[in-house]
């Protein structure tokens, strides 16, 4: 028990360091980057220098700028607690995390089916490529997943868009969805978004799929030699079952730890991919961000990466006395 409130409380205090420099850093600038990038906003002919003035004077009452410091940190941490991250600069008066939660559902949809079909599928034919009773055919793919591991999620999207999209025209060039369509719960619109998500995802699944199979036969290798799998045979069970419950059961625990990480990583999309297809996710969300030094939304995007992480990372914690008898939460 001890432990685990040990463990809740370091991912409260990796938050809480988040939180932290997330204020400090802007602070640490020269200037004021608000006031810096709303004048270069209004040179653009976008505001008029009253418009401006009025926009500082709000961003001012907002976070009370005229305040002392301390008393400025403590009001951003009560804001933090109930994610409020200030307006965007660049589409105000709309909040930042307005504009991450119409980003946030393409993303996870996105991510996390690409994510976990990715994990499953590496890791079984991690497991089989080192399984000795695997058929040796088998050793072919290695070549073609230590590629897949190589190349870079964006480099693989460039290429699946030349070939399917632009020479072939069986997917999209880009997009969420068709222009013009009105997005809802239809058939006709998941259909046209399905489509629009096959080549974004395919980039996804094959590169990392390769990272994932190398992996787990890696730790599929390290399981072989070992008594419980030479004892497991002594006992006549079936291969099926040494596979299983013997083989892959003890040597995919480091696989869970890197998909808590890669779940997490989740929030902040596929930064290049989402560009590159224009998908409409945090990935291209904290792209125009940047372009746009639209500072609240880059802060409320990173905040959320790492809460995002730091949530994942405790719950496999936590789960793993469950997956892996040998460990006692009591540390015997």
């Amino acid at each position: 028990m001890r432990r685990t409130l040990r463990r809740v409380g370091l991912f409260f205090l990796v938050v809480w360091g988040a939180a932290t420099l997330n204020f400090f850093l802007p602070r640490l600038a020269p200037g004021d980057p608000v006031r810096e990038r709303l004048f270069r906003m209004s040179t653009t002919g976008g505001y008029t220098q009253q418009g401006v003035e009025e926009m500082v004077k709000a961003y001012q009452a907002e976070f009370g700028l005229d305040q002392p410091l301390w008393l400025q940190y403590l009001r951003y941490l009560a804001d933090i607690a109930q994610f409020d991250f200030g307006y965007s600069l660049t589409l105000f008066p709309t909040k930042a995390i307005d504009l991450i939660l119409v980003a946030l559902p393409w993303t996870i949809m996105l991510l996390l089916v690409s994510t976990l079909l990715s994990f499953v599928l590496g890791t079984l034919l991690g497991a089989l490529l080192a399984w000795r009773k695997s058929p040796r055919a088998m050793n072919v793919l290695v070549g073609p997943l230590l590629a897949l591991s190589a190349i870079p999620y964006y480099m693989l999207g460039l290429v699946l868009v030349y070939v399917f999209a632009f020479t072939l025209h069986l997917f999209p060039l880009s997009g969420g969805y068709t222009a013009g369509q009105l997005p809802g719960l239809s058939p006709g619109f998941l259909l046209d978004v399905l489509k629009h998500s096959v080549l974004p995802a395919a980039s996804i699944v094959l590169t990392s799929m390769g990272s994932w199979a190398l992996g787990m036969r890696g730790m599929m290798v390290t399981t072989e030699g070992e008594d419980y799998m030479a004892f497991a045979e002594m006992r006549g069970l079936k291969d099926r079952t040494i596979f299983l419950w013997y083989a892959l059961r003890n040597a995919i625990l480091p696989q869970f730890t890197s998909l808590a990480l890669a779940l997490g990583h989740i929030v902040s999309g596929a930064l290049l991919v989402e560009v590159i297809f224009t998908y409409p996710g945090v990935g291209s969300l904290l792209f125009q961000a940047i372009q746009g030094f639209d500072y609240f939304v880059i802060y409320g995007v990173v905040f959320m990466v790492v809460l995002a992480i730091a949530l994942a990372t405790l719950l496999v914690d936590l789960a793993y006395p469950l997956l892996d008898p040998r460990i006692r939460v009591g540390g015997r």
